[in-house]
């Protein structure tokens, strides 16, 4: 028998990471299990844009965590937070890193995240942030596509 008690979303707000949280609360939701939902705000600020999330330039880093934490409240409201024992969390330092940490740290069971499916000419200038969690993990780790074969259905 599988037992998860806790999973892991993180996301950067594009779509591959709106699948990847629309996996994990149903993982939740199927094995009663803590959400945890998390973004990293990368210290240097010097990271590529991710494929199809929005960019904004803030004056500061303080002010772009506040807009994480606004995007975190819109993708996790109130309710949904309460009925899937969730929370969202904000860190600073390298996602990687960060994430993998978070995971060991909060013993989570299960890490689910999305992956951009980049040409290989951007996978070798930017590297996957999934592929550094998937070596560095100390859980299994889901990584979902989009758009891929789905099998959440709504």
């Amino acid at each position: 028998m599988i037992s998860i008690q806790q999973i892991l979303v993180p996301t950067d707000f594009s779509e591959p990471s709106e699948v990847a949280v629309k996996y994990g609360k149903a993982f939740a939701e199927t094995f009663r299990a803590g959400l945890h939902l998390l973004h990293v705000v990368d210290d240097c600020l010097t990271a590529w844009p991710s494929e199809g999330a929005s960019v904004v330039v803030p004056v500061t880093i303080e002010e772009l965590e506040e807009q994480v934490r606004a995007q975190l409240q819109t993708i996790l409201p109130d309710a949904e937070r309460q009925r899937l024992r969730a929370s969202a969390v904000t860190l600073r330092g390298s996602p990687s890193v960060e994430i993998a940490g978070y995971a060991q740290r909060e013993k989570i069971d299960l890490i689910i995240m999305g992956t951009h499916g980049r040409s290989p000419m951007a996978h070798l200038l930017m590297g996957s942030v999934a592929e550094k969690v998937v070596r560095k993990a100390p859980c299994p780790v889901l990584i979902v596509r989009h758009p891929e074969h789905e099998f959440v259905v709504p």
